[in-house]
C-alpha cells in the first residue's frame, strides 16, 4: 500500500505536476517555438464570501474541483483549476472569501490565502452578485492592485427580477474601480462561461502552457477526499453547525484493483468539532448523520476518482482549535 499524491486530472497523468503554480511558471515559462501562439496565464477569482466563486471554478474548469454550500467560507485553500482549450491554458485561482467579522487565527490564514493569490496574476474576476454592493464586496475590492487588469462579474444575473437596474449599478462600480471590463452573467449559464473564457484569453500572456493539457487541478486525491468530506458535512448540517469545524485525512491508501475490478481507495477521516455539542449534531440521531455523510462522500468519491472508494469517519472535539495558530497549521492551512 503507498499513499498517492496525483494531482487530478482526465485521464490520471503519468507525471506529477508541480505543487506551486508560481514555480511551474518559472520552469515552463516562455515561449514555445514549436507552438509560438499559445498563451497561458494566471486568473484570481475573488469576492466575498458565499458569493460564487467556487461554483464559477468549476463551471470554468468543466469538472468540480472545488467544494460549495450555502455556508459562508466553504473554500478554505487556494485550489488551481486549469482549462485548456485551443491555443489557450486558464490557470484558475479560487481564493477564499476575505473574511472581516471574526479575527480568529483561522480567519487571518484564509485572509492571507487570499492577498497571495491576487499578489502576483495577470488578471482577476471580481466577483459580486449583480446589482448589489457591500461593505463586505468593498474591502475585498480594496485588496487588488490597481495595475493588474480586473474584471468585473455581475454574478446571479438570472436571480436579477429587473435588468434595466444592472445599468446605472454598472456605472456607480465603474467609479469605485477602473475595471477593465463589465461581464454579467450567471456561472450556471454554459453560455455565459464560455463568452467568460473568450474575453479572459485576451489578458492571458503570450507563452508556452504550465501543465499538460489533461490536467484539471494542482490538489491531490487526498486533498479532495478532505474537501469532500467537508463539504458534505457542511451540506447535511446546514447553519446548525458552526463554519469553524474541518476534517483532517488520517490515513489515503490505495491498492490496485483485483481482476476487472476498479483500484481501491481506503481512507479515514476526522471530523474536528469545537464542542461535545456539535459532535452529536454531526454524528445525529442513532448515527444516522454521518453515516450519511460517509455515503455520500464515497458516492461522490467513486465518480471524481474512478475507483472503489471505502471510508471511515470520526468525530472528535477540539475546543478552540481555530483561534490556535499552531492547531490551525496542523490542520493544513497556511
Amino acid at each position: 500500500m503507498n499513499e498517492t499524491n496525483s494531482p487530478i486530472t482526465l485521464p490520471p497523468a503519468d507525471v506529477e505536476a508541480p505543487t506551486e503554480v508560481l514555480s511551474a511558471a518559472l520552469a515552463h515559462g516562455g515561449v514555445n517555438p514549436d507552438h509560438p501562439n499559445r498563451r497561458c496565464g494566471l486568473i484570481a477569482i475573488v469576492g466575498k464570501p458565499n458569493v460564487g466563486k467556487s461554483t464559477l471554478m468549476n463551471a470554468l474548469v468543466g469538472q468540480k474541483i472545488s467544494i460549495t454550500s450555502r455556508k459562508a467560507q466553504t473554500t478554505r485553500h487556494r485550489i488551481t483549476g486549469m482549462h485548456t482549450v485551443g491555443e489557450a491554458q486558464f490557470v484558475f485561482v479560487d481564493t477564499p472569501g476575505f473574511q472581516t467579522r471574526h479575527n480568529t487565527a483561522l480567519n487571518r490564514s484564509l485572509n492571507k490565502t487570499v492577498l497571495g493569490a491576487v499578489a502576483d496574476v495577470d488578471l482577476v474576476v471580481f466577483v459580486v452578485e449583480a446589482g448589489m454592493f457591500n461593505q463586505a464586496d468593498a474591502k475585498v475590492l480594496s485588496l487588488l492592485n490597481k495595475d493588474i487588469p480586473t474584471l468585473l462579474l455581475a454574478n446571479k444575473l438570472d436571480q436579477v427580477n429587473r435588468r434595466a437596474d444592472i445599468a446605472p449599478w454598472l456605472q456607480e462600480m465603474q467609479q469605485r474601480h477602473g475595471f477593465a471590463e463589465f461581464v454579467p452573467m450567471s456561472a450556471k449559464n454554459a453560455k455565459d462561461v464560455e463568452r467568460l473564457l473568450v474575453i479572459c484569453e485576451k489578458y492571458l500572456p503570450q507563452q508556452d502552457w504550465w501543465y499538460a493539457a489533461d490536467e484539471l487541478t494542482d490538489k491531490n486525491e487526498k486533498f479532495l477526499a478532505s474537501e469532500t468530506v467537508r463539504e458534505k458535512l457542511f451540506r447535511l448540517t446546514g447553519d446548525e453547525l458552526p463554519y469553524t469545524s474541518t476534517v483532517v485525512i488520517d490515513k489515503f491508501e490505495e491498492e490496485p484493483g483485483r481482476g476487472k475490478q476498479k483500484r481501491l481507495v481506503k481512507i479515514a477521516a476526522t471530523i474536528v468539532v469545537e464542542r461535545d455539542s456539535h459532535k452529536a449534531m454531526v454524528i445525529g440521531d442513532k448515527g444516522e448523520r454521518i453515516k450519511r455523510i460517509g455515503t455520500e462522500t464515497r458516492v461522490e468519491l467513486e465518480k471524481l476518482m474512478d475507483a472503489k472508494v471505502f471510508i471511515e469517519m470520526w468525530v472528535k472535539v477540539r475546543s478552540g482549535w481555530a483561534d490556535d495558530e499552531a492547531r490551525v497549521r496542523s490542520f493544513g492551512y497556511e
